[in-house]
């Protein structure tokens, strides 16, 4: 069988073992296997997949339930703060700035605690880092307020709120990071090796 089926193969794949017909592409999974009509070379060969996609959920009931968990527990939080720092039309939108910010220091924190410090399960980076962060966080709402304060003509303020929230998202993680090192004993340089 050729390429895909019947269909010729491309020009940059007519010769080798491409065009012998003996190598069959598809979309999906694939596996290296040796093939011993074409010598001592690997080639890729498609292979059905192992698991269907209902198996695979299924495998991962338990991480999915915490990152639902941990996105509802951050959510709830960023509303709580929304409504404490509420923006009004062409102001600063404080709110999410805030939030943003507070993410991305405990998400510095987060990373170096728990690929150096702790010795975590397979639930806690799940948990706090996509669920708790993620449902915390927010680009969009960024970007909406990006929009109506450029919309508004705010130029300034418009360009003030986007590299602010950039430029302090990056300060936040590296302090993050070095606070936790701090905190372990760790090198303040690059990761330590385990």
């Amino acid at each position: 069988m050729g390429l895909a089926g019947n269909r010729k193969a491309p020009r940059c794949l007519a010769n080798g073992p491409w065009a012998s017909g003996k190598v069959t592409v598809t979309t999906g999974e694939t596996t290296p296997q040796h093939s011993p009509e074409l010598g001592d070379t690997d080639v890729l060969r498609s292979t059905p997949a192992r698991h269907s996609f209902g198996s695979r959920m299924r495998r991962h009931a338990g991480v999915l339930a915490v990152i639902s968990g941990g996105g509802a527990v951050g959510s709830v939080a960023r509303y709580l703060v929304e409504l404490a720092l509420p923006t009004r039309p062409g102001s600063f939108p404080w709110g999410t700035f805030a939030v943003n910010i507070v993410g991305c220091l405990l998400v510095g924190l987060l990373m170096v605690l728990v690929t150096e410090v702790w010795q975590t399960g397979r639930y806690l980076r799940p948990f706090l880092g996509v669920g708790v962060l993620g449902g915390f966080t927010t680009f969009s709402t960024l970007a909406v307020e990006t929009h109506a304060l450029a919309a508004r003509g705010q130029w300034l303020l418009t360009n003030v709120y986007v590299v602010g929230s950039v430029l302090a998202g990056l300060t936040a993680v590296w302090v993050g990071v070095i606070l936790a090192r701090l905190l372990a004993r760790r090198p303040l340089g690059r990761r330590a090796r385990r």
